[in-house]
């Protein structure tokens, strides 16, 4: 149920335990919040999306559909850093170590004086202490304005998807350790050389059926089967079914969650992504990506030569801005820090917003497992318990592919006439 990445994750699951597998979506696209469509005859994705090396699961999942040869990851960390002085600083992983592997570039970071190296390294030492929030944990270790602007604010804000006290410490830390404390390859960075609905495209291949626009509106247990209930007002059963939408819409499919076991769906919170594309008559602007300090877009992406993405994180104050704005302040925006764009004309621009682009539990809430107190019903999600992840393309594949182990026995023991169902309403 739901054609995103988690829901995809869930049917290759199922289908390698020997269910039969079909797939259901409310939408026309493929891919959910990780998809792809046309603007103006050109295919491009619904933003920036970018994996690190440690997103084991995401990549294997690419593998699996045949797309692993789509994917770029960089042969080291390496992250160039600009302001609007025209100063470029790089952070770049060397032959050291974790956590020691930045330690040469951090010490020529031109961003950061030695008081704030300082900072940051006393912060990298302290471990995870007890504060409730990354705000608060911050704020604990002496981190200034200075400090946030330069390492804190562009790497974490569009790591996290959310402003620093609305995410707990726990989970901001599990980022920080995860990305740049124990491996000094697990930072790399990562992004299809290909729109994304092709490997969403690319999964639903390999299944039964594949059912688009077509939603589904509620669920219910019929014996040692489950019911659906479509939009168009027909029902159907099967003997599971994994439901990889977002919590409010879980919430109304289940209509009583409790019932499921399921608690707590009412705590999560949406956070939007917009990002801008801009195409231009620069040629290439000289690299893959950067961030920009003290700018309301974190990143600056290149696409291809002449065409560059501008991701704006957490980016609620953006989210009504009229499109021509938008436009035209992600285009003076990347002019002022990228040089080769100075002198050029832009050709036309797009954005694309996304309202729901992640979903974070509010303090004190718990993520639900994908087992529920129904034998016949998993549940998956970006933003369900998936081992202390955020709500990024790793944290779907895996909880897609935790509910279909949920289900993998009684699948496996069924015969090849019976049928294990996904159904969906993705977040896209």
């Amino acid at each position: 149920m739901g054609a995103g990445l988690a829901g995809l994750a869930a049917a290759l699951e199922l289908q390698a335990s020997g269910a039969r597998v079909e797939l259901f979506e409310r939408s026309r696209l493929l891919g959910g919040r990780a998809t792809s469509f046309e603007i103006d005859g050109t295919e491009v994705d619904n933003g920036q999306h970018v994996f690190l090396a440690c997103c084991t699961a995401f990549v294997d999942f690419a593998r699996r559909v045949g797309m692993e040869g789509h994917l770029y990851v960089q042969e080291r960390f390496d992250a160039l850093v600009l302001d609007r002085n025209g100063r470029a600083g790089r952070l770049r992983a060397g032959s050291l170590p974790a956590p020691l592997h930045l330690l040469a570039s951090f010490a020529r970071y031109p961003h950061l004086g030695i008081g704030g190296k300082l900072r940051i390294a006393r912060a990298l030492l302290a471990g995870n202490g007890s504060a409730a929030t990354f705000e608060a944990w911050l704020q604990a270790c002496g981190q200034d304005a200075a400090t946030r602007r330069a390492f804190w604010d562009p790497f974490f804000i569009p790591a996290l998807n959310a402003p620093f006290d609305r995410v707990s410490n726990r989970d901001a830390q599990f980022v920080l350790r995860t990305a740049f404390m124990r491996d000094a390859g697990a930072a790399r960075f990562g992004f299809s050389k290909v729109p994304l609905a092709r490997l969403a495209a690319a999964a639903a291949a390999q299944l039964d059926a594949v059912h688009r626009s077509t939603g589904v509106v509620g669920v219910a247990p019929a014996g040692e089967r489950v019911e659906l209930q479509l939009l168009d007002g027909r029902a159907a059963a099967f003997d599971g079914a994994v439901l990889a939408v977002p919590p409010k819409n879980l919430a109304k499919m289940l209509g009583d969650p409790q019932a499921y076991g399921v608690a707590g769906l009412e705590g999560f919170d949406a956070f939007p992504i917009v990002d801008v594309h801009l195409w231009h008559d620069a040629g290439s602007i000289g690299f893959d990506f950067a961030a920009a300090l003290e700018s309301p877009l974190q990143w600056i992406f290149e696409k291809t030569a002449g065409y560059a993405c501008c991701s704006f994180s957490a980016a609620d104050e953006y989210l009504r801005v009229p499109a021509a704005e938008l436009e035209a302040l992600a285009w003076a925006e990347a002019r002022a820090f990228v040089p080769a764009l100075r002198g050029a004309r832009l050709l036309r621009s797009a954005s694309t917003r996304n309202p729901e682009a992640t979903w974070l539990p509010r303090l004190g809430v718990r993520r639900p497992a994908q087992r529920t107190s129904v034998p016949q019903v998993a549940i998956a999600g970006a933003w369900t318990e998936n081992g202390g992840w955020p709500d990024t393309m790793e944290a779907a594949v895996r909880s897609g592919v935790a509910a279909a182990r949920v289900l993998g026995g009684r699948a496996s023991d069924r015969t090849g006439e019976s049928r294990a169902e996904l159904v969906g309403r993705a977040a896209s």
